[in-house]
């Protein structure tokens, strides 16, 4: 976890960067109750909305400006940093007048370059810690661009939040997590820091230390949680806001793990079973590529008699099938069927491109 970055950011950690407070700053009450039960549970900065950004007109959009005084004067009796969500200049120049500690840019707004744009021009001159969930749309290319703008614009201190992308589609969760999003990002900018936001994620409380579990598993440096002191009067999103007791038990039960072990025995044994996966993806590689020598004898067939590249009935036969095999070795039906998917993307890509060809 990259604890070097954020004490260079100088902001409290104790085993991992941990934001928390309630979905919207509602009163001044609100705010300082949640505040002073936080500011036990060593975190490192109370998060409140302060402008909701709400599908439809009618919901409760926030207390506006009103509301950094409420987590100013919290700051001041706490000690806690405060930070919350901007959507356009006008937000962030509020937020610099309170000399609010951090800031992110909401999903809703990721996915407007134009809007993070705008956001990055306010910023210029300054050098405040910004985090960047991800887009709605599990788009990688928004979210780094998202975070691209703002190092353009001088920002040094970034980060990125993962709280999960929308979907039409009946889930266990209100947003799906996609956890190959947020590792592919890790994976090409190893450098920023990504914490989790399993409230979003989640929709539901009883959901929610699974998923921060997970995020810390795979090796997520610091966690995002909605904390209300009586969640069930929320303004907004009461369903998926802890209370401060079943925080502090949450926060009490999550285990920390390592990248590396000291243990010989670990490491050697590590060490074999990457050789044999290295060797079995060889083959498999190699196998693949036999498949596609195959598949292009079968497109020149096609082209050659004028049937069309793709045929359905044979592809929902392949799929029934490998799906059937997949569930006897224990792959999900999920994972067989997008490897699938995969594979028949690219041999219709090498029937297609020999059919211009001929």
């Amino acid at each position: 976890m990259n604890k070097t970055i954020f004490k260079d950011w100088d902001f409290p950690i104790d085993r991992f960067f941990l934001s928390a407070g309630p979905c919207s700053a509602e009163s001044a009450e609100q705010v300082m109750e949640t505040a002073k039960a936080l500011s036990k549970e060593k975190i490192s900065f109370l998060r409140a909305g302060i402008w909701k950004p709400r599908t439809r007109p009618g919901s409760f959009e926030g207390v506006g400006l009103k509301g950094l005084a409420w987590l100013d004067q919290a700051r001041q009796e706490t000690g806690l940093k405060i930070g919350t969500e901007v959507a356009e200049p006008a937000h962030v120049e509020a937020c610099l007048e309170f000399g609010l500690d951090i800031l992110w840019v909401g999903a809703r707004t990721t996915t407007n370059p134009f809007s993070v744009q705008a956001i990055a021009d306010a910023l210029k001159g300054t050098d405040i810690p910004v985090l960047v969930k991800n887009p709605i749309s599990a788009d990688i290319g928004l979210w780094i661009g998202a975070i691209e703008r703002l190092a353009n614009a001088g920002i040094t201190k970034i980060g990125a939040i993962h709280r999960g992308f929308s979907s039409s589609l009946e889930m266990r969760y209100r947003n799906t997590p996609n956890w190959k999003m947020p590792i592919e990002l890790k994976r090409r900018l190893p450098e920023i820091p990504i914490i989790c936001d399993p409230s979003h994620i989640c929709g539901k409380t009883e959901l929610i230390p699974a998923i921060a579990q997970e995020a810390l598993d795979l090796l997520f440096d610091g966690l995002m949680l909605e904390v209300h002191p009586r969640p069930e009067t929320a303004l907004s999103d009461p369903e998926q806001q802890l209370t401060p007791d079943q925080f502090s038990s949450l926060i009490q039960s999550i285990t920390v793990p390592t990248e590396q072990s000291n243990s010989s025995k670990f490491v050697g044994e590590l060490t074999q079973l990457r050789e044999n996966v290295d060797e079995l993806d060889s083959r498999l590689i190699d196998l693949l590529g036999e498949r596609m020598e195959v598949v292009r004898k079968m497109g020149k067939l096609k082209a050659e008699q004028k049937v069309s590249t793709l045929q359905p009935k044979r592809w929902q036969e392949i799929v029934d099938n490998r799906v059937a095999k997949g569930s006897q070795r224990n792959l999900s039906e999920n994972f067989m069927l997008q490897l699938m998917q995969s594979i028949h993307e690219e041999a219709i890509r090498q029937q297609e491109e020999d059919r211009v060809c001929l």
